[in-house]
């Protein structure tokens, strides 16, 4: 087996202190006055052996183990699929790397999720937090630690936060529909009171009353499997045979209603009822009809929260007053929503 080259062995063969190497090697060559001449001579030999520098060794030296915890609800889910990605690609040019997990929105695993980290080292914490953990993010605050909250606040923590405008998002969808001729429309959503669903929900209220339309809701179990989900939707819409329009709240939660609408009558069903997402989804597109959506900015979403927690990693105190981050939604209008008109 080839034995791996040490940082010895560079200084050796250059005739100079391990101590200089070291220097060179973490950015401190100007720092500690070492010539232009040195720095690039020892530069040029890593580059031609190859020398790779223990991670280990170098994070017990500077305290930084330059990676950074991502924990989302649910990775698979389009939404936070394509953030992890792009914070991925911005933090790797910045040199940290990202070890990102779901927390399934269970507080318990969050927790654990949370220690585990700790116990990784990692040098800052991304995190879409389900309910239950305000007193952990507040002691990862408390002990010094970067944190960023995405998609969703939680209330009485004093973090950054990168979210987006709810209520708008949800108010313009429901309003759009009313304009279109809708007047039962329904609201599916899932059983969180997370700050994200609460504020949806009243998007979809304030738009109804200001139109003295009456709201029918239904609140999904967010443990219910695809199948339990299909059947609830199911028994709602069979019972409420007036509704003409549904808002889903979410874009699994509307996969699973395409899926329920697609059963009880594939020909006429989806070209009778009008429909939007909040939140888009590839599916939504090839979906007949198109499905209306509301689309959340994941590139600014990503940017914004990667930039936060460059920021925080570039300070030597974490002392920085939380900066909240409201970023607007868009309206996608596709054909679910645009068959009816207003009379």
């Amino acid at each position: 087996m080839k034995k791996k080259l040490q940082i010895s062995d560079i200084a050796k063969q250059l005739n100079v202190s391990i101590t200089t190497v070291s220097f060179i090697l973490n950015g401190k060559a100007k720092e500690k006055r070492i010539s232009d001449d040195l720095t690039a001579r020892v530069l040029k030999l890593v580059e031609e052996v190859g020398y790779r520098p223990n991670q280990l060794a170098q994070s017990l030296r500077t305290g930084k183990t330059k990676t950074i915890g991502l924990m989302v609800e649910d990775i698979s889910n389009p939404f936070f699929a394509n953030i992890a990605r792009l914070i991925e690609e911005r933090a790797h040019k910045e040199g940290y790397k990202i070890v990102y997990c779901s927390t399934e929105d269970d507080t318990e695993r969050t927790k654990e999720l949370i220690s585990m980290f700790r116990d990784m080292h990692v040098d800052g914490y991304i995190i879409t937090p389900p309910e239950g953990v305000e007193e952990d993010i507040k002691k990862l605050i408390a002990d010094g630690f970067p944190v960023v909250l995405a998609d969703r606040q939680v209330a009485g923590v004093d973090a950054h936060c990168v979210i987006v405008d709810n209520l708008l998002g949800a108010y313009n969808a429901t309003t759009h529909l009313i304009e279109r001729g809708y007047q039962r429309i329904a609201f599916i959503t899932i059983d969180s009171k997370q700050s994200q669903m609460v504020q949806r929900l009243e998007g979809y209220t304030k738009a109804l009353e200001e139109n003295d339309l009456e709201a029918v809701v239904l609140e999904v179990p967010y443990r219910y499997d695809a199948k339990q989900m299909i059947q609830s939707i199911t028994s709602f819409l069979e019972e409420r045979k007036n509704i003409d329009a549904v808002l889903f709240a979410t874009n699994y939660v509307a996969v699973r209603g395409l899926e329920e609408i697609s059963q009880i009558s594939p020909a006429d069903a989806p070209a009778k009822l009008g429909l939007v997402s909040y939140d888009d989804h590839d599916v939504f597109k090839f979906f007949k009809p198109t499905v209306t959506a509301v689309a959340q900015p994941t590139e600014a979403i990503a940017n914004h929260v990667i930039n936060l927690m460059l920021n925080l990693l570039g300070q030597k105190n974490s002392t920085l007053k939380a900066e909240t981050i409201i970023l607007p939604t868009s309206l996608v209008v596709r054909n679910s929503s645009l068959h009816k008109t207003k009379v």
